[in-house]
């Protein structure tokens, strides 16, 4: 594979980033990973922690170094950080459990594969426009659907933020699974949280990925969230993938894995406690983020085969 990529969370003007970002390739096989902790419901932060690093390490296993099934990949290791999270909040005896949406990528032999619950979206751009999309699962993608909201409307609807399908819900999660997808030289998978594809329009991410690359058109679609949220802004994360053929691209900077070592999995994950404000503003302490740590690790374990 010969890919290049580039991720990057911002907390922007909230008082905690509870979005968490991650990838991780083999030789043969690549994954990527958003997650955005829901603040309105307790510790959103760590549901999301636990999604992006369950589902890493379940790519770390069983990607050696190609996945046997990606789709049943996709399906069983969001399902099992759902289950991660419900345990995280009946050992702490939580009232109500953490929970976050996910969306998921996983590439393949030139092919893609994604799955997503909630709001966090996946694109995939080619020649400067879009070929695939997630559907949000929200109250306001629905009214957009039956034609009653435009979808340059959604950011600013009331409405925007009810979502009814994530990770740490009641009953289990929907997870939707797509088609596989042939991927073509230069095209680019993005991930994004809310606070990235919320202030923009689909017309403004193309536009930037048509200009560059990822690696300079991710900050500035980043850049033109913040400016375009001001103080109503949320965390913005994205993580973003431009795809080469091999077959002549010898000059082309990115990464190439043809000389990896069959076992050997390289991995990028934000470890939980790295972003969280000091005690003095009102958050967790070092003794409570020990303690978030130890039972994090504790409820992947359980659920990890």
């Amino acid at each position: 594979m010969k890919f290049s990529i580039y991720q990057e969370s911002r907390q922007g003007p909230r008082k905690s980033n509870q979005d968490r970002v991650a990838y991780c390739y083999s030789r043969d096989a690549l994954c990527m990973v958003i997650a955005d902790g829901m603040g309105g419901h307790l510790h959103g932060e760590v549901a999301a922690q636990i999604a992006s690093q369950f589902i890493s390490e379940a790519f770390q296993r069983n990607a050696q170094p190609r996945l046997a099934d990606p789709l049943r990949f996709l399906l069983e290791s969001i399902t099992n950080a759902h289950h991660a999270i419900v345990d995280y909040a009946n050992v702490r005896s939580l009232l109500e459990t953490p929970r976050t949406t996910c969306v998921v990528c996983v590439v393949q032999d030139g092919l893609a594969h994604w799955a997503h619950v909630g709001d966090s979206r996946l694109y995939l751009v080619r020649n400067g426009r879009i070929e695939g999309q997630t559907k949000d699962h929200s109250r306001v993608q629905i009214l957009v659907d039956a034609g009653r909201v435009r979808e340059e409307a959604v950011a600013a609807h009331p409405d925007r933020n009810k979502i009814f399908n994530c990770l740490g819900q009641m009953g289990p999660p929907k997870v939707d699974l797509s088609r596989r997808v042939a991927l073509r030289h230069g095209d680019v998978i993005l991930l994004a949280t809310d606070g990235l594809w919320g202030p923009l329009t689909s017309r403004h991410i193309c536009e930037e990925l048509l200009r560059a690359d990822v690696m300079q058109a991710v900050p500035k679609l980043l850049d033109m969230a913040e400016v375009r949220a001001g103080k109503e802004g949320d965390n913005a994360s994205v993580v973003a993938m431009t795809w080469f053929d091999e077959a002549g691209t010898a000059d082309t900077a990115g990464i190439s894995t043809v000389s990896m070592d069959p076992t050997d999995v390289k991995t990028t994950v934000e470890q939980f406690g790295k972003s969280t404000p000091p005690a003095s503003g009102g958050y967790l302490t070092d003794d409570e983020i020990e303690r978030a740590i130890d039972e994090i690790r504790n409820a992947i374990q359980k659920h990890s085969k």
